[in-house]
């Protein structure tokens, strides 16, 4: 049910600009109504309903009742008992609490899908966030998957166009890591030396002897989540600011090192008034992280570098190695929000002519092309599309346009196809020669959309001219001859 009101409510954004005021009000009531009856039914059955919950509060063209009455679940979800939550710390770590901790609190700081987070004092007075599965969370994921299984695959008979099986299948994968803890302190460590050099980005050190398949101890990180405008107003930090950071950080994931941090919903990223710059990303929960092929990675570099230049047999060539060559004019839509044979700049949009294009040449899809479109493509890219989405969503909230999204990716993309996959070279030459050609290359590619952006301003402004020359001939004619004019303006 909760897939389905997604799909639902993705619908809803054309349909209420056709609305008048009145009812306007009334679709606000239903959908806050509906919002606290998804929430109610999240926070119940937890696990894959909470993951649920938290995709549609990312979402940013749902109606604003969903996504804020929703946002609890990314880190305020209601919290398993500390009754229950000690049992599995006991059992896990092997001692009792009181031979560990100096304090514990027993009201968690977050409680999400899979686990909960409870502040403490170690012995020697150091502060740690312990993270704690949802006791029998396991067996309920299982559960939860067969049903989804068996769900789609009805749905697929009843309507052959609407395919999920590949969705359950990406699910059960995903989980499976997520679940173990002592993977995800792994991946914890390795994005922590990735980003060692890089002095606006925190991951929490994790302490290994604290540490088991169900409970997680980390360093604590102070800092709010990074879609909070009034916090970095407060702090008197730069939403511009964090946003470029933000985009730098995970571009250079996807592009230059090929791991990817899989769900970067605003409670997974924190941002910190402590900083060379200011402030600091502090990123949490790295249980969900895909190891892309280093031959995706290299061919999504390219893509990108296509997309800005808008290169439409490169696109079309790479379309065809990912699997989806029938879909390739569609691609410059999805990530740029440009047309295959767009003249706009990057990140204004698109003219009027072609929106009322596009919607023409969409109306030929139904949901089997969707369908067949996200069957086809590699799970690598499905992982880039959800952290991609998630990333574009904190992006508007925090009032920032999709072109420091868009720079940041065509920067690192250049990188991705100079620089090693490795967060530094063997050989110290070798690694400056690549970061010199990787340099030039973007400088020569900014240089592509400055031009573009130029040409852009230019023609706008030779529109605006010609329109208020027509206007002032238009007074004139009617000024001499009154209503017998032929010029139009």
């Amino acid at each position: 049910m909760v897939l389905f009101a997604l799909l639902v409510l993705s619908t809803q954004s054309p349909l209420m600009s056709s609305i008048t005021n009145t009812h306007y009000a009334i679709y606000r009531q239903v959908h806050l109504r509906s919002a606290k009856r998804i929430l109610k039914l999240c926070e119940a059955n937890r696990g894959f309903y909470v993951k649920a919950g938290q995709f549609i509060a990312a979402m940013s063209h749902v109606p604003k009742e969903y996504s804020s009455t929703l946002s609890s679940l990314q880190d305020q979800a209601v919290p398993c008992p500390f009754k229950a939550i000690r049992e599995v710390l006991v059992n896990n770590l092997g001692k009792d609490l009181s031979e560990i901790f100096l304090s514990i609190d027993e009201q968690p700081i977050a409680a999400a899908s899979i686990a909960q987070v409870h502040h403490a004092l170690l012995k020697d007075s150091q502060e740690v966030a312990i993270k704690v599965q949802y006791p029998g969370l396991e067996l309920q994921m299982k559960i939860d998957i067969t049903t989804m299984a068996i769900l789609s695959k009805f749905v697929a008979w009843i309507f052959p166009e609407y395919r999920f099986q590949w969705m359950v299948s990406e699910f059960e994968k995903t989980i499976s890591s997520e679940l173990d803890f002592v993977q995800e302190a792994k991946n914890c460590e390795r994005t922590a030396r990735n980003f060692e050099r890089n002095n606006v980005v925190r991951v929490p050190r994790i302490f290994w002897d604290l540490t088991q398949r169900q409970v997680l101890t980390m360093q604590f990180c102070h800092g709010h989540k990074a879609d909070d405008l009034e916090y970095l107003k407060e702090m008197r930090i730069n939403p511009t600011m964090v946003a470029k950071a933000l985009m730098e950080v995970f571009a250079e994931m996807i592009f230059v090192h090929g791991f990817v941090h899989g769900d970067p919903h605003p409670g997974n990223i924190l941002v910190s008034p402590e900083g060379r710059r200011g402030f600091s990303l502090v990123i949490l929960d790295h249980g969900v992280y895909k190891e892309l092929d280093e031959g995706f990675r290299l061919d999504y570099c390219q893509l990108w570098k296509a997309l800005i230049l808008l290169d439409s047999h490169k696109i079309h060539h790479l379309a065809e190695r990912f699997g989806v060559g029938k879909y390739s004019r569609y691609f410059p839509v999805i990530f740029t929000g440009r047309t295959i044979n767009s003249k706009s700049a990057l990140g204004r949009g698109m003219s009027t002519e072609e929106k009322r294009n596009l919607k023409q040449d969409l109306s030929s899809l139904n949901m089997g092309d969707i369908s067949l479109f996200m069957e086809s493509l590699p799970s690598d890219f499905l992982t880039i599309l959800r952290t991609d989405g998630l990333l574009r969503s904190i992006i508007r909230k925090l009032g920032v346009s999709q072109r420091v999204r868009m720079l940041a990716y065509s920067k690192y993309a250049v990188y991705g196809l100079t620089v090693k996959s490795v967060a530094e070279s063997d050989h110290k030459v070798e690694s400056a020669l690549s970061k010199i050609k990787a340099s030039i290359s973007y400088i020569q590619l900014r240089t592509f959309i400055d031009i573009m952006d130029l040409l852009s301003q230019v023609e706008a402004f030779r529109h605006s001219l010609i329109k208020t020359l027509k206007r002032i001939l238009y007074e004139v004619a009617h000024f001499f001859h009154g209503n017998s004019i032929t010029i139009k303006p």
